[in-house]
């Protein structure tokens, strides 16, 4: 019996070392087809105000409290949001835009969970 609770304590620390070793950093990366051209797609992600006609997690809570804030559009816009437990409460700000073909953001999470990420938006022809 000694002998098993020994053997699953050092796998136990060997999973948490090597867990100790492996980056803090990830990377997601996903990809679309659309059927337009990158100038007609550039303006609805580079201006906040337009998030709603495409974004799906604008759907989330229908009631959600929006704040725009900093530039109309493009780099220092804003968009905070306090919504219900899908939504959930956060902060995004556009951090570079370069029309027609990206626009990088800093997405704050406060809520359900604290993260904070970097979403860059890359478009090509």
């Amino acid at each position: 019996m000694l002998t098993a609770v020994v053997i699953i304590l050092i796998i136990i620390a060997a999973v948490l070392i090597y867990a100790a070793t492996r980056p803090n950093d990830f990377v997601v990366s996903r990809s679309a087809s659309i059927a337009a051209p990158s100038e007609a797609i550039f303006p609805l992600i580079n201006d906040f105000r337009r998030w709603p006609e495409w974004s799906p997690y604008e759907k989330l809570d229908p009631d959600m409290k929006r704040t725009l804030s900093g530039a109309e559009s493009g780099k220092g816009a804003a968009y905070a949001w306090e919504g219900n437990g899908k939504a959930g409460v956060g902060r995004m700000e556009i951090t570079g835009s370069v029309p027609s073909s990206l626009v990088a953001l800093k997405l704050d999470f406060e809520k359900p969970f604290r993260a904070s990420n970097r979403v860059d938006f890359t478009l090509m022809p």
